[in-house]
């Protein structure tokens, strides 16, 4: 458990102020016949221009700039030259090195027009992540995060991915603690002031099921049903939780 200090979580919400221009940017250019690679070229620039380094670029052998998962990919896509088509759901993950420092943070978008079921998984698993942060405080205890996550998300007829977590991150990408998004509250470390938490729902539209393609990265629902992700980075503060990098929520 690594506990940051007031100067760490500073430098922590410059580089998720990275990651939130980048996620802006992409959003906006998102559109039928665009493909995941230009998407993924954009972002790069993004970063580099600010004085980043893509945090995903080579990690563990990932080969992109970007995590780009389309309809039924779950999470790690690779971007490619396929057009996106009207109607999709994209969802992007963004991480960024900053001064030492690591944001992390994602958001799933519709390409175009979507229909209604589509709309409300972005929705409930956009809610379901304010509902988790909800659970961010001094003396709380992690599983209450993802106790939210499941309780919401499993209420309106959606199921949670397993096989993924979200996690601790400050100098590296990924630190303890592991935040499973289902799971009975109380349970668990307790919350402290200094603790810096990617709180990630993954959320399908279908069953739970995870299979992967040959390329050892891309995590696809068994059933290829539609899967929607968004991310943020979160600080414990005495006061509460802090989200890094964004005022959106």
């Amino acid at each position: 458990m690594f506990l940051k200090t007031p100067g760490e979580v500073q430098l922590m919400d410059e580089a998720n102020r990275i990651v939130h221009r980048v996620l802006d940017a992409v959003g906006e250019a998102i559109a039928p016949g665009v493909t995941s690679r230009q998407l993924d070229r954009l972002a790069e620039k993004v970063i580099r221009d600010a004085g980043g380094a893509p945090a995903f670029l080579n990690y563990r052998g990932f080969p992109a700039t970007l995590c780009i998962s389309v309809n039924d990919v779950i999470v790690h896509g690779i971007p490619k030259d396929v057009p996106l088509k009207e109607g999709d759901i994209v969802g992007i993950d963004c991480g960024v090195l900053y001064k030492g420092y690591y944001g992390d943070a994602a958001r799933t978008f519709a390409v175009g027009r979507i229909d209604a079921e589509a709309q409300r998984l972005l929705e409930v698993t956009e809610e379901a992540l304010r509902r988790a942060v909800a659970q961010v405080r001094p003396g709380g205890r992690l599983s209450d995060i993802g106790h939210a996550v499941q309780r919401y998300a499993e209420s309106q007829g959606f199921s949670i991915v397993r096989e993924f977590s979200g996690h601790g991150i400050g100098a590296s990408l990924h630190e303890d603690p592991q935040i499973p998004n289902y799971g009975t509250p109380g349970k668990g470390p307790k919350l402290k002031p200094g603790m810096v938490l990617a709180i990630e729902p993954m959320i399908n539209a279908g069953g739970a099921g995870v299979r992967m393609d040959a390329d050892g990265w891309t995590a696809r629902t068994e059933d290829g049903s539609l899967s929607a992700h968004f991310e943020y980075s979160v600080a414990v503060t005495p006061s509460g939780a802090r989200v890094l990098g964004t005022d959106r929520i």
